[in-house]
């Protein structure tokens, strides 16, 4: 296995040489200019990376974390997406502290791109170990970072029957009064997404407890 700091570097090349520098300017105007683009789109990243996996394989413990943070430091958004879909591929190996590590992730470069991304591994991990779930709940809510927060919310997506009720709503009741986009948006998504499974409690939760009307708009849409 070669070290984090040459794997990094082939990547980095590989990407750079299949890049289409009209294709980045589109990327990065989209994006605000937060990032710089190569100029990959998804499809052509997933293939770079997929034969890149396959020919070097994928570091395991302090290696991995090396790597990718490594392609966080990077300018680049898809050395973010690489390093993303590196570590989703093995998370199911990954030990239970590996939630500080994701954590570090949501707080780097964070945009709502890579934050629903790492959001998602998140929920995988809290299933793989739902003891995790409430004390880092809890820490994340009182940080008072907005990315940490929208996470608290949106992490029960895909658990469905198996969501949560009082921890979903108690989160969205304390973040209500917010100005933040990002959160007003993640609760009405949230409360939409369990309204597909208990109607009936996220329309007496809206009842009961006022919301921004970009939370309720959002939440209405699984509820007409």
């Amino acid at each position: 296995m070669i070290t984090p700091e040459n794997y990094y570097q082939l990547v980095r090349e590989r990407f750079r040489a299949h890049g289409k520098p009209d294709v980045a300017q589109g990327q990065m105007a989209y994006m605000r200019h937060q990032f710089e683009y190569f100029g990959l789109k998804m499809p052509q990243w997933t293939v770079l990376t997929k034969a890149i996996h396959a020919e070097y394989g994928i570091p395991d413990g302090e290696e991995l974390y090396a790597l990718v943070r490594l392609c966080f430091q990077d300018e680049h958004r898809e050395m973010h997406y690489f390093g993303l879909e590196t570590l989703q591929k093995v998370l199911k190996k990954q030990p239970q502290d590996c939630i500080y590590f994701l954590e570090e992730l949501i707080l780097t470069r964070s945009w709502w791109d890579t934050v629903d991304w790492i959001n998602k591994l998140v929920g995988l991990h809290f299933k793989k170990y739902p003891e995790l779930i409430k004390p880092t709940v809890a820490r994340w809510m009182d940080s008072g970072n907005i990315w940490l927060q929208r996470v608290c919310m949106i992490f029960q997506l895909a658990y469905k029957d198996k969501t949560d009720e009082a921890l979903l709503f108690d989160c969205v009741r304390k973040l209500a009064t917010s100005k933040a986009f990002f959160l007003q948006k993640g609760a009405g998504w949230a409360l939409r997404q369990y309204g597909k499974i208990r109607p009936e409690a996220v329309r007496e939760f809206l009842d009961k407890h006022p919301v921004s009307a970009l939370t309720k708009r959002e939440a209405m849409k699984s509820l007409k």
